[in-house]
């Protein structure tokens, strides 16, 4: 018959021995007790770190102890559920064994595995900005592919800006008191005027009322016709 606590009690004192900085008893009834676990230092002086308690079930070795992760250090929630299968697979290749000691030593292997696939992914992620920044150089100097679609955008957006800026220099004139161009200035900048008079014609109908209070009875002017010097436009210029 197989003397269950004597067994338990001799691998104690064997795991105390080889892990006397780490282990520590919780209780003796039922026997529980913690072993904590830690990597081996990664190239930047990084570790994991695992604190594994263990408690024996009374007919251990035959059943398996019973084990949780008591508490943690850098691991990730993925790495805790590897590091629960790993216990259990183990357990379960052990059964009938004392096995703490294979447990333990199992977890500190996963530890430097996490920890060399910590250093693994700063070296990809490491490589993967490299090779942005390189793509990035390439795109600054090869410059923007033209294609009809982003011309005629472009196009678009400079035709916007310059009406904007032709608006905005008209309007800064006339706040800076440019005098206001004369009627011939106006005809010459806008052959359009040429036609108004006839337009506005058009739209009133030939309907348009005239002040004659505003012109000299033409029997008061002193006009001789038969003058090869005479010039009606000068009445004008006499009036002034």
């Amino acid at each position: 018959m197989t003397d269950y606590v004597e067994e338990q009690r001799n691998e104690l004192e064997a795991i105390e021995s080889i892990y006397p900085d780490s282990f520590t008893v919780l209780s003796e009834e039922p026997t529980s007790f913690t072993i904590t676990v830690t990597s081996d230092a990664g190239e930047n002086g990084e570790t994991v770190e695992a604190t594994l308690k263990f408690t024996y079930v009374a007919e251990y070795p035959d059943e398996p102890p019973l084990w949780e992760i008591y508490s943690q250090e850098n691991l990730e929630d993925g790495d805790l559920e590897n590091i629960l299968t790993l216990l259990k697979q183990q357990a379960e290749e052990n059964q009938g064994m004392v096995m703490i000691f294979t447990l333990v030593t199992a977890v500190q292997e996963k530890l430097n595995e996490i920890v060399d696939a910590m250093k693994n992914r700063r070296e990809e992620e490491k490589l993967q900005k490299e090779k942005e920044a390189e793509e990035a150089e390439k795109v600054k100097f090869q410059g923007t592919v033209v294609t009809i679609e982003n011309f005629l955008a472009w196009k678009a957006k400079f035709e916007l800006d310059m009406a904007e800026f032709k608006r905005k220099k008209q309007k800064e004139e006339e706040q800076a008191g440019k005098p206001r161009l004369t009627g011939k200035q106006l005809f010459e900048r806008d052959h359009n005027l040429d036609t108004s008079d006839i337009q506005f014609l058009e739209d009133a109908g030939n309907n348009v009322e005239v002040d004659e209070s505003l012109f000299q009875d033409i029997e008061d002017l002193d006009l001789d016709e038969d003058d090869p010097n005479f010039d009606p436009l000068d009445m004008d210029s006499d009036e002034d």
